[in-house]
């Protein structure tokens, strides 16, 4: 007899050619969960760690068609997005995804990528408003990182006891969860606080150093993505993912001057 089908997510992202980041990256964490993965192909990048070369974005319209068939054919429990980086794509996403009845609507995973490890722009100037006005309101987190909280917030973040107020704002300001990354504050731990409708959650893990971090926070938000596709509640799929990105950060490869997240891990 076959197994029991697993249960389905879907990634709406850009492609990374270096498979570090970006939807090879997410159905990588996705097969680890043992969840079914899924792809909405937004850009294609040509990037390694480090460096983003070119980026060439799909047009909204096929973006909408792939998201609109696979919504119809597949029984998707949750959905992350990741590089959308227009503001006609994320116009697209959201009228699809608005269009849901609310008690069928997947789980939604925003990571809301504006800029890479390496400090390249990911996203369009004008996106940002598309985000807050029509992406935010659906999500049931959002997962931005210190450099998306500075575009979002209009103020920079130093020091570990500025994150909870500033997940706090964001929470009140979007009305959805948020889980606000804190790893880019290089202390001793890395340090994220989620807030959330049942109160706010701190998450800790030792803080390593000379690591490459591309990757990460895609691979962070598609953990989350397949636990609350395996039926997690909201804290204990972002306890599950810390655990799980942590582990691929201590666990990386290198190839000469090349590092890469070892997604390869029971979680």
């Amino acid at each position: 007899m076959n197994p029991p089908p697993p249960p389905v997510a879907l990634t709406i992202a850009g492609s990374d050619c270096s498979a570090g980041a970006g939807l090879q990256a997410d159905l990588k964490t996705f097969s680890a969960h043992g969840v079914y993965g899924l792809t909405v192909v937004t850009c294609i990048v040509s990037e390694v760690p480090g460096k983003v070369s070119q980026i060439q974005t799909a047009e909204a319209g096929i973006v909408r068609d792939q998201l609109e068939i696979l919504l119809n054919a597949f029984p998707v429990k949750a959905l992350k997005t990741g590089m959308l980086y227009s503001s006609a794509i994320i116009e697209q996403v959201a009228e699809v995804l608005e269009a849901i009845p609310e008690n069928r609507r997947p789980q939604i995973v925003v990571d809301p990528v504006m800029v890479a490890t390496s400090g390249d722009r990911l996203l369009l100037a004008d996106a940002v408003a598309a985000y807050e006005k029509r992406l935010f309101p659906l999500a049931s987190v959002i997962t931005p990182n210190l450099d998306e909280v500075a575009v979002l917030l209009g103020r920079v973040i130093t020091q570990e006891s500025e994150l909870a107020p500033a997940a706090a704002d964001l929470q009140a300001r979007y009305g959805c969860a948020v889980l606000l990354k804190g790893g880019h504050l290089r202390g001793n731990e890395a340090l994220d606080w989620l807030h959330h409708s049942a109160g706010t959650q701190a998450f800790r893990a030792p803080f390593i150093p000379n690591v490459s971090t591309h990757g990460t926070g895609c691979t962070y938000a598609a953990a989350i993505t397949s636990r609350l596709a395996l039926g997690d509640s909201l804290p204990v799929a972002v306890a599950a993912a810390k655990h799980y990105v942590t582990h691929a950060i201590r666990t990386s490869f290198r190839w000469n001057d090349v590092q890469a997240l070892n997604h390869f891990l029971l979680p």
